[in-house]
């Protein structure tokens, strides 16, 4: 009784300074609009946060308490439960259902939406690209969106300059783009760490500035203009027999479909090179690149590939994203655009597929869903990382590999057995 006194205490002071802290960063960014303080608004919203704060340490708190733990069998037991329920479902059913929802979206959702689930499966491809680089290889990235623009300028300037199709554009766009993963990746070989982070954020920044000042190659911030859609030629009847006829994908769903087929081949790529031997052997560079060198592991030639292989990857969406706007600018491929990209990868679990997938649709649909609150989303999306790092800093779903460690229900076993061998002991 004692104990869950203590800790009721615990957790009330918590709360207490936790809403603090909230009132001082809400109270005077929420109040002042303009130059008069807004009580009323301003106190609302926080007392809106503090109250999802309630729930949550409430939640915690009833979690813990010996009731719960007596009826449910714990929270560790009641989610293991939970879990075996799902696993039951061979994933292929769970594929199949995933696969029907996103083909029936179009028809469902107005173009707005439509064209919000392009970018959606645009930054699920830039998202399992790097996660090629981050979650499996253990490199820090934050200059990745500049391969995504080497692959939109390529097929812009090919196709406004020389009449190139897509198709044609698309393989030397992905050429380009894993040649400059290596060049980029090559001096960061013997980088870890923070100074591994400031190189590669200083090579995106440099792409970025050759293409807003190369103005008679770029046209600088004005941007490239009039690209062509992405067409597809297929065979149909005529009055003069069998003919070639070629459909242009401008419609938002034509070019969601697109996209859609881009994401699923993106998947298999990545899933098929994570369970190769190549996927293994990033795994073991990104856990001890010292231990994988010793054991055979070509760890420079194996980097270099990794850095190539998620510049491709970012190649593809940005040749798409140029056919689909048509329009390309340098402002485009901000440093920002980096740090999404990133915290897609870590928020869905680094080197997790799905984890990236979820994330990727959190991170973009939501925020366009809550379009009217504009102003306080950088707020919440910010808020929202820092609270799934504290509380679950493995990602919305952790990688295959990283369950494999220790996890809780090891752990217990562990524990039951050295109580076990405690008794043993005493006993003889």
């Amino acid at each position: 009784m004692k104990q869950g006194s203590e800790m009721g205490n615990g957790e009330f002071k918590k709360f207490i300074i936790y809403s603090l802290f909230l009132g001082v960063l809400i109270l005077p960014m929420v109040g002042f609009p303009g130059t008069h303080f807004e009580a009323k608004r301003a106190f609302i919203v926080w007392g809106v946060f503090v109250g999802v704060l309630a729930l949550g340490m409430l939640n915690q708190v009833v979690r813990q308490s010996s009731i719960y733990q007596k009826t449910l069998g714990g929270p560790q037991s009641f989610n293991r439960r939970v879990t075996k329920q799902f696993q039951k479902i061979p994933v292929r059913h769970w594929t199949l259902i995933l696969l029907a929802a996103v083909a029936v979206y179009p028809l469902l959702a107005n173009n707005y939406m439509v064209d919000v689930g392009i970018t959606c499966l645009i930054y699920i491809v830039l998202g399992l690209g790097l996660n090629i680089v981050v979650g499996l290889a253990g490199l820090l990235d934050l200059g990745y969106i500049a391969f995504y623009a080497v692959g939109a300028y390529t097929y812009s300037l090919l196709n406004l300059h020389f009449g190139m199709s897509f198709w044609l554009c698309l393989p030397i766009g992905i050429l380009l783009g894993a040649i400059l993963g290596c060049v980029i990746g090559y001096p960061t070989l013997r980088m870890r760490g923070d100074y591994l982070a400031i190189v590669t954020m200083g090579f995106g920044e440099i792409i970025r500035l050759v293409l807003n000042n190369w103005d008679s190659l770029t046209k600088g911030p004005n941007g490239l203009l009039g690209m062509a859609k992405p067409s597809i030629m297929y065979p149909a009847f005529s009055n003069s027999g069998l003919e070639w006829a070629t459909y242009s994908l401008k419609s938002l769903h034509a070019l969601y479909y697109f996209i859609l087929l881009i994401a699923v081949l993106t998947v298999i790529g990545v899933r098929r090179l994570d369970q190769s031997r190549i996927g293994r052997a990033w795994v073991a560079i990104r856990e001890d690149e010292v231990a994988a060198e010793l054991s055979g592991v070509p760890t420079t030639w194996l980097k270099l590939l990794a850095y190539a292989m998620g510049a491709a990857f970012a190649s593809v969406a940005g040749a798409f994203f140029a056919a689909k706007l048509s329009y390309t600018n340098p402002n485009f491929f901000i440093f920002m655009e980096s740090c999404i990209v990133l915290c897609i990868v870590v928020l869905g679990g680094a080197g997790s597929i799905p984890g990236v997938i979820l994330a990727g649709v959190l991170l973009i649909a939501v925020p366009e869903v809550f379009r009217e609150l504009q102003d306080y989303r950088m707020f919440a999306f910010g808020l929202a990382m820092a609270v799934m790092m504290v509380l679950r800093p493995e990602g919305l779903i952790p990688a295959t590999r990283r369950k494999l460690g220790l996890s809780d229900i090891e752990t217990d076993t562990i524990g039951e057995l050295e109580e076990s061998y405690q008794a043993v002991d005493s006993r003889t």
